[in-house]
């Protein structure tokens, strides 16, 4: 049973890595003991997407009254809700599937385990093992899982993760969400669409606390608007679920307070499925949970890569396909670049949406730039008050002597659809000057890129 490359794991980074070495004459076999295209497709990206899709039906059916429609007795249906997104997951699992028979990609179902040698063993779901050669390679894409802190331990009932969150039998009452990262934040507006009383809890000054700290300050505004309770500079000391719920005790920065509730939902962060795969009996070097790789994802050990959440850089789907299809077209022996990690976009898919780029304005100041900073806000575009959506703004930040743009940050609605024009302007190296006097269609949301630019520059028009 030879192959040329055998990936380990089908998530986002494992089956593109799978079909581009595929496409590249390779033969190929891909090993997964769940369900195909991993976490991201199955219990994350795609799956909470279109919980938050319903939740954006809802919020504005419950405001039709603002757009001059009225509606009455609207409900939202939970247990419908959440059977659509399962849906929407199967779907795309049985597209993942397709895709590996149409690049003719052999799927072996089990756990893998690499050995010496450029071999995997996959036991089977009756413990059957059998071995399988990669004669160029064994890429490893195993992912991560929902992180758990010693005094937040997961009971996947009244303290869970985000896998349950996707789940629940029924909507609860009151919910604490610990953490304010992209999950924390995206499943503390979708339950508090719903109706449930939501209280986040963050640890760091600001939520999302990796943007910039004017797109934080402004989504803990919207988000207070909304209803939504937060907790800054505050922990979660203990959790007491032996009662009917849940006595969470959170130290702030007045003391110590106790927050009772029905659900705890731990989004503290994700932690690496390395354990169990092999890497002690090859010899695979780690560091911190991390695999450690070169800049084209080769371990210490000749033969074997890892990419994706298991190696150090963001977390993020999109990433591990980008490193997948770096990995696959090195090992082809194609002259390659490695990942820019500098410009690599990142989404939260909450109401207002972020999105973000580059270099916070802190960061630019701290790398020693002298900088501008051009800011537009939504409630200045005609396209963002025509759809009732004015919160939010667009923030550029360039380089004052050569006119590079540092970083973008955006949030309002639908600024994840946005944010790869910054993207694509920062890999063309742009300027300030060139991103004004690049037409931008009116009226549309992006149009706020051009006049943020413009602002930067004190030629903003309609501001």
């Amino acid at each position: 049973m030879t192959y040329d490359i055998i990936v380990i794991g089908t998530g986002p980074g494992g089956y593109v890595a799978a079909i581009r070495a595929s496409q590249l004459g390779l033969k190929t076999a891909v090993v997964e003991k769940a369900e195909l295209g991993g976490i991201c497709l199955n219990w994350g990206c795609i799956p909470t997407k279109a919980l938050l899709k319903s939740a954006n039906v809802f919020e504005y059916i419950s405001h039709a009254a603002d757009y001059g429609i009225n509606v009455k007795g609207a409900d939202a249906d939970f247990a419908g809700i959440v059977k659509r997104s399962r849906g929407v997951a199967e779907k795309m699992s049985g597209g993942i599937k397709f895709l590996m028979k149409k690049n003719k990609i052999d799927v072996i179902e089990g756990t893998g385990k690499v050995k010496a040698g450029k071999k995997v063993a996959v036991s089977d779901a009756n413990g059957v093992v059998t071995d399988y050669k990669a004669e160029k390679g064994v890429i490893l894409a195993t992912g991560a899982r929902s992180r758990q802190l010693p005094n937040l331990p997961q009971d996947g009932k009244k303290v869970i993760g985000y896998r349950e969150a996707m789940v629940l039998p029924k909507l609860p009452k009151k919910m604490v969400v610990v953490g304010s990262g992209a999950i924390g934040v995206e499943f503390a507006y979708f339950y508090n669409t719903m109706g449930v009383d939501v209280t986040i809890v963050e640890y760091m000054p600001v939520i999302v606390p990796i943007e910039d700290e004017e797109v934080s300050k402004q989504l803990e505004r919207s988000f207070k608007k909304q209803g939504l309770k937060i907790k800054t500079s505050s922990s979660v000391e203990s959790v007491d679920t032996s009662g009917i719920g849940c006595k969470v005790t959170v130290k702030t920065k007045k003391g110590e307070e106790i927050i009772e509730c029905d659900i705890v939902l731990s989004a503290v962060g994700i932690e690496t499925n390395l354990e169990g795969i092999g890497l002690e009996d090859v010899g695979i070097a780690t560091d911190k949970g991390k695999v450690l790789v070169n800049e084209f994802y080769q371990t210490n050990i000749p033969g074997y890569y890892a990419i994706g959440d298991i190696v150090s850089g963001p977390a993020l789907a999109h990433v591990a396909s980008a490193e997948g299809i770096i990995c696959v077209e090195k090992i082809s022996g194609m002259s390659v670049d490695g990942l820019d990690y500098g410009n690599i976009p990142g989404c939260t898919y909450c109401s207002p949406e972020v999105a973000s780029v580059g270099m916070t304005e802190k960061a630019a100041k701290e790398a020693g730039y002298e900088i501008k900073i051009g800011k537009f806000p939504f409630s200045a575009s005609g396209k963002a008050s025509a759809a009732g959506a004015n919160d939010g703004f667009v923030k550029l930040i360039f380089d004052a002597k050569y006119g590079e743009l540092l970083g973008g940050h955006m949030i309002g609605m639908n600024v994840t659809e946005i944010i790869a024009e910054i993207v694509a302007m920062r890999k063309l190296e742009t300027t300030g000057h060139e991103i004004i006097k690049t037409v931008h269609p009116h009226p549309t949301l992006s149009e706020a890129v051009m006049e943020a630019a413009a602002a930067a520059y004190d030629e903003v028009i309609h501001l």
